[in-house]
């Protein structure tokens, strides 16, 4: 028998039957550090820019000397000079004189300001004129206005982003202590799986779930061992387990976990540990186990992989985010609903769909099919979660779409 919980059960236990895990530091290459979690405060030890530099293509001068000028009535000062890009100024510059500089060019001390090329006339002699006033720091970056030493650049136990490394990269850290990542075992069971590469027989399916998985935990910040293909037999499944549980923070065990003869993930880990739920009220996804065995968590997914694929998201994602310390807030947008969804009474139901967008507003289209096809959730561009109590939600309902990852997921930056 099921032992089912609701979707909001389950996400009530997770944080409560796992405490987090205390993962030891290492030290990775710049190159290597997108997506890790930092393990320390990383402060800067210079200044960034080490030197007063201009925004602009143009003219560094003293705002006074052009205070009351105009197109009519221009400031003229002499030009002292030009600064070249990657090099210093040579000399102060004297009041009443301008210096050249380029866009992201130093500017000479003295200078308290850089006005652009559109604002001057070369009239030839090696004077400008100025036609329009500046002010003191105008189109300048200061010396240490974007980092200076003893600022904290970034804080620990944030996800590093492609930003984040070149903010590094700004103050010369090539070295970057991050937490190790955890540990994530996954391993298919079934008498009719074979491997993506093999050429299927009768009876006989290439196995979606572990490079599903092995991508989804990849993009979540694990570390995944694959422990392959494993026979209906409980003996060898049993002792997969064991190495697997040994060696990693968590498993995931996808087939077997219903409840006919030959499923027998439920059996094994009860024989190995605690069985905390078997079944949650999901379509698709009913079949569900998680167990604690030594302390660690297993889940046995349902062998379809849209059930998987889901589950995954909704339930293991979680999961993993509190046993690193973090929150994992789904990012949603909202949108349209373009057709009417029946629910199944009783149970939650989540939905792939198609998002275009009309005029202003987003829509959703509903996708439309069984738990064991694949490639309706490959097009997919998110899905949306129907509550247990709910029937089904009228054409034009307003829902909730969480973004997968890929050509859509610009959406959640609009």
């Amino acid at each position: 028998m099921l032992q089912v919980m609701t979707p909001e059960q389950v996400w009530d236990l997770l944080p409560r039957a796992f405490s987090p895990l205390v993962l030891p530091p290492e030290t990775v290459s710049l190159e290597e550090a997108l997506g890790r979690v930092l393990a320390e405060d990383i402060s800067a030890q210079e200044y960034v820019p080490d030197f007063n530099r201009s925004t602009v293509d143009g003219y560094a001068l003293r705002a006074r000397d052009t205070f009351g000028c105009s197109d009519a009535i221009p400031a003229i000062l002499p030009v002292k000079g030009e600064v070249l890009m990657g090099q210093g100024a040579a000399l102060p510059l004297e009041p009443g004189t301008c210096c050249a500089v380029p866009t992201g060019g130093a500017i000479p001390d003295g200078a308290d300001c850089a006005v652009m090329i559109e604002y001057t006339e070369d009239y030839g002699d090696g004077t400008i004129g100025v036609t329009k006033p500046a002010a003191p720091g105008q189109n300048m970056i200061f010396r240490g206005d974007d980092v200076y030493p003893g600022k904290v650049i970034l804080r620990e136990g944030r996800t590093l982003t492609p930003q984040d490394l070149g903010a590094l990269a700004a103050i010369g850290r090539v070295r970057v202590p991050v937490t190790s990542r955890p540990v994530v075992g996954i391993l298919s069971t079934g008498d009719e799986l074979i491997s993506p590469e093999g050429v299927p027989g009768p009876g006989q399916i290439r196995d979606v779930n572990r490079p599903m998985l092995r991508g989804m935990l990849q993009s979540l910040g694990a570390e995944v061992r694959d422990y392959g293909i494993i026979k209906d037999e409980e003996a060898l499944l049993q002792n997969t387990l064991s190495h697997a549980i040994g060696d990693c923070h968590m498993v995931l065990l996808s087939g077997g976990s219903s409840v006919g003869v030959k499923d027998a993930a439920c059996r094994v880990l009860q024989s190995m540990g605690e069985i905390l739920f078997h079944g949650i009220a999901i379509k698709p996804g009913k079949p569900t186990i998680l167990a604690q065995v030594d302390g660690k968590p297993v889940w046995g997914l349902p062998g379809h992989p849209v059930a998987a694929n889901f589950i995954t998201e909704l339930f293991v994602r979680p999961l993993l985010a509190h046993l690193l310390g973090r929150s994992c807030p789904l990012p949603a947008v909202p949108a349209r609903l373009m057709e009417s969804v029946s629910a199944n009474h009783g149970r939650a139901q989540v939905m792939g769909v198609h998002l275009e967008t009309r005029g202003s507003e987003l829509t959703a289209c509903p996708i439309r099919s069984k738990s064991g096809l694949i490639t309706s959730l490959a097009g997919s561009d998110g899905y949306f979660l129907i509550p247990r109590d709910c029937e089904g939600l009228p054409q034009g309902a307003e829902i909730q779409v969480t973004i997968n990852s890929g050509e859509k997921s610009w959406l959640l930056h609009t």
